[in-house]
């Protein structure tokens, strides 16, 4: 009998077991085919992972994987980060997230602010929105060189107010319905761009060179990962708001906000700024002189091998980049539809997984930053990858059968390339500080 119960208990047990194993699978599978059900659903489940990638890897940096190497570093105070580095990154991440987030404000109804004009009783066209799109980068190109010397003349703090400043009117351009005041409002913003990418890089590598206790920029490497580390976060939290301002005061609502942040920013800079501008050079008479010249510039990349080497992967980068931002929504409308059925894409959500991507590649550049790798070698595989990415991706976007397992080829290829764009910023961030001159350094940049 005892014999019997136990048999019977036994089998009871392991009934139990194998119903409680096939319930795991059904969840599984029930929670696969929500995942697949629609665009959204899958994802949002894309983000989610991503987060929690980024977090772990994150957690994995805290806990201090390398254990004895980071007991031996805090031990040695040679080691610690002196106050003024901290003091330095705190002046300069405050000042540059503010400014960053206005920016990012206004990227996600560029083209809505702009195609709700109406002009002469007729809404505007696509050909007019695209001109005043490439007005700006005209004007980008146009006035780079030239406001990246004066930066470096009369200062790099003075260059980042001059970019709020411009910005702002470029931003409240956009209330407008006068095609004139909106391509000079585009020409404002076009040469605030060169200066925001340009000023504050080029006023912090200036001040951490001067930083005797900071081992003249040292902590640069560090400093580029967490500003774009944060970057990426800003510009997930500039997406909800940009909505929510939209929401409530139309297309205009996200360029009213990014003047808020523009005015926030530049009164940071005003207040924990110090000025600094490009260091004299010298003559060939060997007589110094304090104002570089944009001929000055170009004679110093030809000079330096080095430094056109890190200008045209600057360029040829960003390129790329760029093209991506213009490939990527019909590339991936065109599989969604087909992969769910006619199904719209959720491009808000799209976007916040690719911010959360460049989030993960910049935590990743973090970490290899720590071990001492140098930048040199980990950029070029990232540059090897995101080669390899976007080689998948056209293939993906161009062929015939696109069904779901294409569909995730291309999202995994885009999230990779993405990634790499995380890196790519603070790896070319320390690169030009290593290489680049202070004395041409906004010049130089706008070169490129």
């Amino acid at each position: 009998k005892y014999q019997g119960n136990s048999i019977s208990t036994i089998s009871s047990s392991t009934a139990m077991e194998m119903s409680l194993a096939l319930r795991g699978g059904s969840v599984i599978s029930n929670a696969m085919t929500s995942i697949n059900s629609s665009p959204s659903n899958f994802f949002n489940a894309n983000l989610i992972g991503l987060g929690l990638l980024t977090v772990m890897i994150r957690i994995a940096e805290r806990l201090g994987v390398n254990s004895s190497e980071a007991a031996q570093k805090e031990s040695s105070s040679t080691n610690r980060k002196p106050a003024s580095v901290k003091s330095l990154q705190i002046r300069f991440l405050l000042v540059f997230w503010l400014l960053r987030c206005a920016d990012w404000l206004q990227g996600p109804y560029f083209y809505e602010v702009y195609s709700s004009k109406v002009f002469n009783g007729l809404p505007a066209t696509l050909a007019t929105v695209s001109k005043l799109f490439l007005t700006g980068f005209a004007s980008t190109a146009l006035f780079g060189p030239l406001v990246g010397r004066t930066s470096d003349t009369k200062g790099r703090k003075r260059g980042t107010l001059v970019f709020a400043l411009l910005y702002s009117l470029g931003a409240a351009s956009t209330k407008s319905n006068v095609l004139s005041v909106l391509l000079l409002g585009r020409v404002m913003s076009g040469i605030g761009t060169s200066l925001l990418f340009s000023a504050p890089e080029s006023w912090l590598v200036g001040e951490a060179m001067k930083d005797k206790e900071g081992d003249g920029g040292k902590y640069l490497g560090e400093t580029f990962g967490m500003a774009y580390a944060g970057d990426s976060i800003v510009a997930i939290l500039a997406g909800q708001f940009a909505g929510a301002a939209a929401g409530k005061r139309g297309p205009t609502g996200p360029f009213e906000l990014s003047i808020g942040f523009l005015a926030a920013g530049a009164l940071l800079a005003t207040f924990l700024w110090n000025e600094n501008k490009a260091e004299g050079i010298s003559s060939s008479d060997g007589n110094e002189k304090n104002k570089p010249t944009i001929r000055d510039a170009v004679n110093v990349v030809k000079d330096d091998p080095k430094i056109m080497l890190v200008g045209a992967a600057q360029s040829l980068f960003e390129a790329a980049m760029y093209i991506f931002v213009l490939q990527w929504p019909p590339a991936i409308t065109g599989l969604v539809s087909t992969a769910f059925g006619g199904a719209s894409t959720p491009y808000g959500t799209v976007f916040s997984c690719f911010m959360t991507s460049c989030l993960l590649g910049s935590t990743i550049f973090g970490q290899l930053v720590k071990k001492n790798v140098p930048t040199e070698t980990f950029t070029s595989g990232m540059l090897a990858v995101a080669t390899l990415a976007m080689g998948v991706a056209a293939w993906v976007s161009t062929t015939s059968s696109a069904v779901a397992m294409p569909f995730a080829v291309l999202v995994a290829a885009f999230f990779a390339f993405e990634a790499c764009v995380g890196m790519y910023f603070p790896s070319i961030g320390t690169l030009r500080s290593k290489y680049v001159p202070d004395s041409h350094r906004s010049v130089i940049m706008n070169l490129f």
